[in-house]
């Protein structure tokens, strides 16, 4: 391999990284976040079932992003083998990863004294810290400039704030 094409690889596989490690990360805790708002009525034990119901469902959506690329790459005529359905697999991730702490949030929300109310919004403060948080690192990932950190991280906020805004309308 020449070394314009060992450069080309190496800038690539840090591009897919960036993307794998970070943008999952952003849209699962946005997920998260939709979840909690979303979570109409529980049952006997709504912590619980919220924690499972985060958790869940940011497998069914890690899933539907491992099928959509994997399928994707079959249209495009790609052999898939173990490693590339690993591969997918691990670059998807994020999106569970970004569901665990609100949903520890919620667990462990009784052992801060808060009730369920309270406890909702802790796990939705945290989805949306998560989300800022996951945009900012993949922006400094991928060697923005702090102006655009800042931007990035502001947008996110903003849209995290949507999520709160919907929380309020529907609760009131």
């Amino acid at each position: 391999m020449s070394e314009a094409e060992h450069t080309a690889a190496r800038s690539h596989s840090a591009e897919r990284g960036a993307h794998a490690d970070y943008t999952g990360g952003v849209y699962g805790s946005m997920l998260a976040a939709s979840v909690i708002v979303g979570a109409g009525s529980l049952g006997e034990f709504p912590r619980l079932e919220l924690v499972l119901l985060l958790l869940l469902t940011g497998v069914a959506f890690w899933i539907a992003h491992v099928h959509a690329h994997l399928f994707g790459a079959r249209l495009a005529e790609l052999s898939l083998d173990r490693a590339i359905v690993l591969r997918v697999c691990r670059d998807e991730w994020p999106i569970v990863k970004a569901a665990v702490p609100p949903a520890v949030a919620l667990a462990v929300s009784p052992l801060l004294g808060l009730d369920l109310s309270g406890s909702l919004w802790l796990a939705l403060a945290i989805a949306v810290a998560g989300q800022v948080g996951w945009s900012a690192a993949a922006a400094r990932r991928a060697g923005a400039s702090w102006r655009l950190v800042a931007t990035t991280a502001t947008v996110n906020l903003l849209l995290g704030l949507l999520i709160i805004a919907f929380k309020i309308y529907l609760t009131h």
